[in-house]
């Protein structure tokens, strides 16, 4: 029985024994197993490979690459940071997961070379364990046999600590391994090395032979100051740069030439320092690996130990991602396999650990309340101003939409990238909640943006560095916790099965659901948070009713999103979907109105699993009237759909319908009983190949609509994959449901899930890359490549339930 399993036989003993902070001894050492299982990892999802500890102070590493056979070629093809157009047909990963390690592989027709990354972790002592990655090259197809390719290999020491390279050699390099003593105060003793590797080493009959050769590991050492050491390639670049002017005075290249490998070296200058270059280069297939062993995990790692890991966290991936996603007709084929673990690998492996200060502005809100005609031109005009500050540091753990574009969190984006994962890993997903609601400040505000730190800022446009704490984005985690407490509720306090083939870290995937004290005891202390953010919405986004005089069921429940210009609303989420023109104090947004209602119905749900009776009763209060208010100042029988408010000349209530995602949100989010009548309307308008039902999923907007694909066409009819999936949620939730619907649902639910599955996996054949959306008349993916975030939602699609042949149903009349 391994330790996890022992603790949890004595879940009782455990919760009666409690820490002298009053946490119990079962949380407490869940909590300090998860953090080891999961210290470290590719944890810089935005380096085509860059592995880090979840601390703010350790040991970084980052893979870059060239092809060297001509000059210009590594300025050229040199590869570092994830980049979209970089001549890549396809990169990611084909099997990962957080607790284990896994395989990612790079199609690098530009430089042509296939790079396959190897990572595993070793668990062990008190420091995280050990981790080691295999970087492999094979020459494409097409490439020549004499392709020569170099490899930089940077490793950085943030903080205080120590680390220095040895190996044997002479001045002009090492020969064999390359290995760093580190030590410091996160990490402890480690060791990090860099091993010979196998793969043939160009050679040369140029002068330059004599002090530059191809057969030998470069280290070049360097402290760097802590704001400047995350740009690993700036100090490639810097060494190589004093290695072509050398070249440059002292041999005459115009009539002997040396070359370009022997030209592009970082030099040999091994030293104790914070950073260090390790170059190798080569001619053809290549293989090196890099083994971080710490201290306290005993035996150091060895080549044979990352050989046999691999291949049984190799094992151990598909097997569990079959039982986890269980793909259903007509997606049973290898090939949707093979389609859904890249699609969730990337998914999870985009996961990563942000550190550092932010830009807020928190004059603009206190100045500025959005509450005059014109408030949008005052706005622009605030803004510019410039008061924005650092505040910070601030930490996030979370995953990302995209590795080139996006590799920051997004709040919205992230309670849909946690579906598939907390089918997964919970104990994972709930440790992303809890990091995402540890940036949240006393008024109960969370950034929509994390952009946190220099590295991170270097990817974001100026306009959109700042963060506003007015400005609401979509509470999707609420989908999560709401998820997760119903999970609890069927585990039903049973104790968990002892499952002879699951080791240690495989335990801890579940360990909130199988012991129920333990996932209880996150909601208690998560529902003080959640009910901060929901009273910081009711509060900050309230929309006006009294003033315009309104009849609604209540006064209070109308909202309104902060931050509008004529054109856009960024803070939705659903930036340029048209909204009432102008903007208007006394508008009203039905998708915040959906938003709100979501979290009351959440809390309610909570309160009442926690026996919080008064607290129940008040939510459920506030939901019933979210529920009549949605009906009463937004559903226009007219045009069948839901449709936001504005104030007409005559200052009276106005709808103004654009038919679209907007339209459908009191449904995507469960707000509408199945016996509803309106709801047949919506799924008439859902099915409506003339407005929103198209052959590759639900456009953004209607094809009637007036503003259909016009100016930047963002959300004005691209297909996009979250709107979708709850679509396809809630159809097949009706579906099962008795009731006048269920027919209609049925159809709709297969159609839908078919053909969103068969768009995505067509443009990831043709293309190596899920996209950020896919055009309703052609399905091409489009938009920003690689984006693995919310797009990976199809892996769910296609383990949802095959209705096409579970028989007619009747309909309940």
């Amino acid at each position: 029985m391994t330790k996890l399993a022992q603790l949890v036989a004595l879940a009782g003993l455990a919760m009666a024994s409690v820490t002298a902070d009053g946490e119990s001894i079962l949380t407490s050492e869940i909590g300090r197993l998860n953090n080891q299982s999961l210290f470290w990892g590719p944890y810089k999802p935005n380096l085509y490979f860059g592995v880090r500890p979840r601390a703010a102070e350790g040991l970084w590493t980052g893979l870059m690459w060239s092809k060297i056979n001509r000059y210009g070629d590594i300025q050229k093809a040199f590869r570092y940071t994830c980049e979209q157009g970089d001549d890549i047909h396809g990169y990611g990963w084909d099997e990962y997961d957080a607790r284990q390690g896994g395989v990612q592989t790079i199609h690098d027709e530009g430089n042509s070379i296939d790079i396959t990354t190897t990572f595993v972790k070793v668990p062990g002592g008190n420091n995280g364990g050990s981790w080691a990655a295999r970087i492999n090259g094979k020459l494409r197809d097409d490439a020549p046999k004499d392709t020569k390719s170099v490899v930089f290999y940077y490793i950085a020491q943030e903080g205080d600590g120590e680390l220095e390279p040895s190996g044997e050699g002479s001045e002009f390099g090492i020969d064999g391994d390359v290995t760093f003593k580190g030590r410091s105060k996160t990490l402890g003793d480690y060791q990090l090395v860099v091993t010979k590797g196998k793969g043939d080493r160009p050679s040369s009959t140029h002068d330059l032979s004599a002090t530059r050769k191809g057969d030998t590991t470069l280290v070049r050492s360097i402290d760097l100051m802590s704001d400047v050491q995350w740009q690993g390639n700036s100090a490639v670049y810097g060494f190589l740069q004093e290695a072509t002017a050398y070249i440059q005075e002292n041999f005459n290249i115009t009539e002997n030439p040396p070359p370009p490998w022997q030209v592009y070296q970082v030099g040999h200058a091994p030293s104790k320092a914070n950073s260090h270059v390790v170059q190798k280069t080569f001619e053809g297939d290549f293989e090196f690996d890099v083994i971080f062993s710490s201290a306290a995990a005993g035996k150091p790692l060895t080549s044979e130990d990352v050989t046999r890991e691999a291949k049984v966290s190799s094992g151990l991936f598909g097997e569990r991602f079959g039982k986890v996603f269980n793909l259903q007709a007509p997606f049973t084929a290898d090939k949707y396999y093979r389609f859904g673990k890249s699609m969730f690998s990337n998914l999870l492996g985009g996961v990563g650990y942000f550190h550092g200060n932010q830009l807020i502005d928190r004059s603009y809100a206190s100045e500025y309340d959005e509450e005059d005609e014109g408030f949008w031109t005052e706005a622009a005009a605030a803004r510019a101003r410039g008061a924005q500050r650092l505040e910070g540091p601030y930490e996030l753990y979370t995953s990302i939409p995209s590795r080139p574009f996006f590799p920051r969190g997004f709040l919205w984006d992230e309670g849909f990238h946690l579906l598939p994962i907390s089918d997964w890993d919970i104990d994972l997903t709930l440790d992303i909640v809890k990091s995402w609601y540890n940036t949240m400040d006393e008024d109960g505000w969370i950034p929509r943006e994390q952009i946190l730190g220099n590295e991170a800022r270097s990817k974001v446009p100026e306009e959109f560095q700042v963060q506003y704490p007015h400005y609401a984005n979509p509470p999707t985690l609420f989908l999560i916790i709401e998820g997760f407490m119903e999970r609890l509720k069927k585990a039903n306090g049973s104790a968990p099965a002892q499952k002879e083939t699951l080791s240690q870290g495989e335990n801890l995937y579940t360990a909130h659901l199988d012991n129920v004290e333990l996932g209880e005891d996150f909601l208690r202390k998560i529902y003080p948070l959640l009910m901060r953010q929901y009273q910081w919405f009711r509060s900050s986004q309230k929309g006006d009713i009294k003033t315009y005089d309104r009849e609604a069921f209540s006064s209070r429940e109308a909202y309104r999103w902060r931050g509008r210009t004529e054109t856009h609303c960024l803070t939705s989420g659903l930036d340029d979907f048209p909204r009432p023109s102008p903007p208007h104090p006394g508008e009203l947004h039905v998708d915040l109105m959906a938003w709100v209602g979501l979290m009351a119905k959440s809390l309610m749900n909570i309160a009442e699993s926690l026996d919080m009776a008064e607290d129940a009763a008040n939510l459920k209060k506030n939901l019933i009237a979210i529920e009549n208010n949605l009906n009463d100042l937004h559903w226009s029988e007219k045009d069948g759909c839901f449709c936001d408010a504005t104030i007409d000349e005559f200052e009276e209530h106005k709808l103004v319908c654009h038919k679209g995602y907007i339209s459908l949100f009191p449904f995507l989010l469960g707000l509408m009983k199945v016996d509803d009548p309106k709801l047949d309307k919506i799924l008439d308008l859902l099915g409506d190949e003339e407005e929103l039902f198209s052959p590759h999923g639900i456009r953004s907007l209607s094809l009637k609509d007036e503003f259909y694909g016009t100016a930047e066409n963002y959300w004005r009819s691209p297909v996009w994959m979250p709107m979708n999936y709850m679509a396809v949620n809630q159809l097949l939730h009706v579906a099962k449901q008795t009731g006048p619907h269920r027919n209609k649902a049925r159809d709709l639910y297969t159609r839908l899930r078919k053909n969103l599955v068969d768009t995505v996996y067509k443009s990831w054949e043709e293309t190596g890359f899920a996209w950020e959306q896919y055009n309703p008349e052609t399905g091409a993916g489009q938009r920003t490549q690689h984006f693995t975030g919310w797009t990976s939602l199809v892996v769910k699609l296609m383990a949802m339930e095959d209705l096409a042949g579970s028989g007619s149903g009747h309909d309940e009349l």
